[in-house]
């Protein structure tokens, strides 16, 4: 399996979607995801694209260290992987956590960022507009879904709870992420964002309120918004047509300097 081993030991599990020769496009999954996570919407980008995957330290199949990390790590890890395949630079793409390492990227590495898409995230959680809608304490999970998804896609809701079941995150990586993630702010320095940016959320989304994709696209110059009607946090896993569609269309006007 490919593995790429980071300067302290870490090794981060990756996957290659795509045609080499197409547009790199790096996708940073959300908090203890993994790369099954994205579902189909990753062949349906890998179509035009060429796919960069990986599980972030503490996610999936890479290595989990119990050991201090902030926003910096990860950046400098999904860095490094793109070094260590041979991209200078990329279109970026990250869903929740991940949207957060996507912004830290763009804002202290931005010669690596072509374009930057940000989903269902935040510009860190002393900004972060607080989730208003609640779920049952015994079933937190239910917050990944629109109501909608949950009562009349039954089937696609247990396939996605299998697959989020195959490779758990341990506590103290989910612990170590979220130490991170509470250190993370960049509302203040958003405005300096100078590549093209899409915000995709879903409008339905209970783990990450819908109204922080407005606070990005006001502070990010020149931003687009999209919001996904009906669709909750794992938007990707109950729109992944349309999700694919919105990026797809994103990418080629950037690509075609549109």
């Amino acid at each position: 399996m490919p593995f790429y081993r980071r300067p302290d030991g870490c090794r981060l599990y990756f996957e290659l979607h795509g045609e080499p020769s197409s547009e790199p496009l790096a996708l940073l999954e959300g908090l203890g995801g993994d790369i099954p996570g994205w579902g189909r919407h990753v062949e349906a980008l890998a179509r035009e694209l060429r796919a960069i995957a990986f599980d972030f330290r503490g996610n999936g199949r890479s290595d989990k260290p119990d050991e201090p990390q902030t926003m910096r790590t990860f950046v400098e890890d999904t860095v490094g992987l793109l070094d260590h395949i041979g991209v200078e630079s990329s279109h970026v793409y990250g869903q929740s956590f991940g949207g957060m390492v996507a912004q830290e990227l763009t804002l202290t590495r931005p010669e690596r960022v072509r374009s930057l898409i940000l989903a269902a995230t935040h510009p860190g959680v002393s900004h972060a507009v607080k989730p208003r809608s609640k779920v049952p304490k015994d079933r937190p999970w239910l917050a990944l879904y629109s109501p909608a998804f949950v009562r009349d896609q039954p089937e696609r809701l247990g396939q996605h709870r299998r697959v989020a079941h195959r490779n758990p995150q341990p506590s103290h990586a989910a612990r170590r992420q979220w130490e991170a993630m509470r250190e993370f702010d960049s509302y203040d320095r958003l405005p300096r964002v100078r590549v093209p940016t899409l915000i995709l959320h879903g409008a339905q989304d209970l783990t990450i309120d819908p109204e922080n994709a407005r606070v990005l696209a006001e502070r990010i110059p020149g931003s687009r918004l999209v919001m996904l009607d009906g669709a909750g946090h794992v938007y990707h896993w109950e729109r992944p047509d349309e999700a694919s569609r919105v990026v797809l269309e994103f990418v080629r006007e950037v690509s075609a300097g549109r």
